[in-house]
C-alpha cells in the first residue's frame, strides 16, 4: 500500500477485542456468548477519528508498511476493547425506600429544588467532574439525563448545560429530556402530563429546530404513584412524534405493564425491569426493544434484581448501564459489569456485550460505536492485562489495569501507574 498518514497505530495487542466482526446491530443468545476476538492484533485510526483497519499484527504491519502515524502505541501484553457506554440514570434516593421518600418529600424533591437554584455554571462544573471520572474508568459514550427541573426554565437548562459538556469535553453524550422524572409538588399528575405535552415538549421541538438544543430521546417515570401507563403513553408518543427515541423507566417497583407499553410504541429501550413480566419479555423480545438492567440499583436498595438470564433466554437485546445518580454513585461500568455476572448470573462475555454493542444500540448509536469495525469511531480502552476478562473479573481494579483510554483516536487518559498483573 502507498504511504498514507494515520492519527494512530495500536500494535501488537496480545488481544483485540472487536465484539462483533459483520456489522451487527446487536447480539442476543448465543451471539452473546462467542465475541470476536483477534490474539495478537493491531488497529488503525485514521484522522476523521474513525477506524481504517483491525486485524491481526502481522498483517497489519504489511499493508501499512511506509504508512506515517502521529501516534504510535505498542500493546505488547495488552488487551484493547471497545468499552464505551454508560447509562447515566438520575434517582437520588436515601434512607427509606422510593416511594416513602417520595411520599416524605424528600428524594428527586430535595435535588430539584437545588437544580432549579443551581446556575448553569455550577451544573456544568459538576456534570463535568462526573463525565471525566466515567471516562477514566473506560467510558467513551454516556446517556445524560435531565429529569430534576420538572418545569420548563430549569429542564432546558438542564438540556443546555448537557449540550455544553458534549462540546467541552471529548466523551460522546447521548441527551435525554426527563421532564416526566416526577410529578412536581402542587401538581396532579395529568397536570404535569398536559404541561409536558403542551408546553414543554413544544418548546424544546422549537429549540431543536433552530440549532439551539440537541436532544435524542424521551424518558418517563412509569410507576405506581408516578406516572401511570395512559400519561406515560401520552408523553411518550408525543417525544416520538417529534423524532426523539424512546428510552424510558419501567416495571421497576411494581409491574406496570412498560414492556407492553415500550414493545406498543416501538421504544428503543426501557431501563430497570426489576418487575417485569414473563409476557412482557416475550413482547421486548419480539419488538427488539433493548432492556437496559442496572444492577448498581439492585444491590443499593436491596431490590431483586432483573431477571436477566431469562431476558437473554428469551432472545431479549440485554444492555447494561450504572444508573449513576447521588444513590448509585458508581462511574465505573467494569463494576457494573461485575455485578452484573455476580447478581444476574450474566457470564463475562454476555456482560461485555451488554456494554458495548447491545449498550449503543439502546442509544440508536451501534452504527458507530460498540465494536472494533472498520468505518466505526476509533474509541478503545487498552488495559494491561494478558487476557480482556481482567477488566470485569477484577472487581474494582479498573484503575489499575486500564492503561489508555481512546476516542476518535486521540488518547484522552493516560495512566502510568498501572500494576503488572
Amino acid at each position: 500500500m502507498s504511504a498514507s498518514s494515520f492519527r494512530l497505530f495500536v500494535k501488537s495487542a496480545t488481544q483485540v477485542v472487536l465484539v462483533c466482526r459483520n456489522g451487527e446491530k446487536y447480539l442476543t443468545r448465543d451471539g452473546m456468548q462467542t465475541l470476536a476476538v483477534i490474539e495478537n492484533g493491531s488497529v488503525l485510526i485514521g484522522h476523521d477519528g474513525l477506524i481504517k483497519a483491525v486485524g491481526p499484527a502481522d498483517i497489519i504491519e504489511s499493508q501499512f508498511k511506509g504508512a506515517k502515524f502521529d501516534s504510535v502505541l505498542d500493546a505488547s501484553g495488552m488487551c484493547v476493547l471497545p468499552v464505551s457506554l454508560v447509562d447515566a440514570h438520575t434517582h437520588p434516593l436515601a434512607g427509606a425506600t422510593y416511594m416513602e421518600v417520595q411520599e416524605a418529600g424528600g428524594g428527586i424533591h430535595f435535588t430539584v429544588s437545588h437544580s432549579r437554584s443551581a446556575t448553569e455554571r455550577q451544573l456544568l462544573d459538576g456534570l463535568k467532574r462526573r463525565l471525566e471520572r466515567m471516562m477514566r474508568a473506560g467510558t467513551t459514550l454516556v446517556e445524560c439525563k435531565s429529569g430534576y427541573g420538572l418545569e420548563l426554565d430549569t429542564e432546558l437548562k438542564m438540556l443546555r448545560v448537557t449540550n455544553s459538556a458534549t462540546n467541552s469535553l471529548p466523551i460522546g453524550i447521548s441527551a435525554t429530556y426527563y421532564g416526566a422524572h416526577a410529578v412536581p409538588k402542587g401538581k396532579t399528575m395529568e397536570e404535569a402530563t398536559q404541561n409536558i405535552v403542551a408546553v414543554q415538549l413544544p418548546k424544546i421541538k422549537t429549540q431543536i429546530a433552530s440549532g439551539e438544543l440537541q436532544v435524542d430521546n424521551i424518558d418517563v417515570f412509569c410507576e405506581k404513584g408516578v406516572f401511570d401507563l395512559n400519561s406515560t403513553r401520552c408523553i411518550l408518543q408525543a417525544g416520538k412524534d417529534m423524532g426523539l427515541n424512546i428510552n424510558f423507566h419501567g416495571d421497576e417497583l411494581h409491574p406496570m405493564n412498560s414492556a407492553h407499553l415500550g414493545a406498543e410504541l416501538g421504544a428503543l429501550a426501557i431501563s430497570h425491569l426489576e418487575e417485569m413480566t414473563n409476557d412482557g419479555i416475550a413482547a421486548m423480545a419480539k419488538a427488539k426493544t433493548s432492556a437496559v438492567l442496572l444492577p448498581t440499583t439492585a444491590y443499593i436498595l436491596r431490590l431483586s434484581p432483573p431477571r436477566a438470564r431469562d431476558m437473554l433466554d428469551t432472545g431479549v437485546i440485554v444492555a447494561l448501564g450504572s444508573d449513576f445518580n447521588p444513590n448509585v454513585y458508581c462511574c465505573s461500568m467494569p463494576m457494573v459489569m461485575h455485578l452484573a455476572g455476580v447478581l444476574m448470573k450474566m457470564s463475562m462475555p454476555e456482560a461485555l456485550a451488554a456494554s458495548t454493542i447491545n449498550a449503543a444500540y439502546a442509544l440508536n448509536c451501534s452504527h458507530m460505536h460498540g465494536s472494533l469495525e472498520i468505518g466505526k469511531q476509533g474509541d478503545l480502552v487498552i488495559i494491561n492485562a494478558p487476557r480482556w476478562e481482567h477488566l470485569v473479573y477484577q472487581f474494582g481494579g479498573h484503575q489499575e489495569l486500564i492503561r489508555y483510554v481512546i476516542i476518535k483516536g486521540e488518547i484522552v487518559y493516560e495512566n502510568d501507574k498501572v500494576l503488572n498483573l
